[in-house]
């Protein structure tokens, strides 16, 4: 398949589309997966120094969000549907996070994507999550 939006294109949809998304860096594009980086801070932190579950829930939501747009174009009412997410060891405070995205399914009207999260600098992933989107309908 493919690729409708690159880095490019889809950063330029951040930025006038999902205002919630920005700080959310894309570095890789391919055909059904996408690399999406966090840079970490404080706000992401939780109380004992790690990131907090809903940041790491939000960079997996985001992350499939923006791979499924790079094979449909920006069709902006795409919607999660469905979310299994598991938290595996402490994430590193102070470094970014990186979610690598695959699009297991890509049908007219549903999507499903598989995220791994790791601590940038390290192999072993911090959190695994599967996550189902509806397509909208052309019109």
């Amino acid at each position: 398949m493919t690729v409708q939006m690159d880095i490019a294109a889809l950063h330029d949809f951040i930025a006038a589309e999902f205002a919630q998304a920005r700080g959310y860096v894309v570095d890789h594009v391919g055909d059904r997966e996408i690399t999406v980086r966090l840079p970490v801070d404080d706000r992401h932190l939780r109380p004992g120094g790690t990131i907090s579950g809903p940041t790491m829930f939000a960079l997996a939501d985001v992350t499939v969000y923006l791979a499924l747009l790079a094979m449909i174009g920006p069709k902006a009412l795409a919607v999660t549907t469905n979310c299994s997410i598991d938290f595996m060891r402490k994430p590193a405070a102070g470094v970014d996070l990186i979610a690598e995205c695959r699009l297991l399914k890509l049908g007219r009207v549903l999507a499903v994507g598989d995220v791994l999260i790791r601590s940038e600098g390290q192999s072993e992933p911090v959190a695994r999550a599967t996550l189902t989107y509806s397509i909208p309908p052309e019109r």
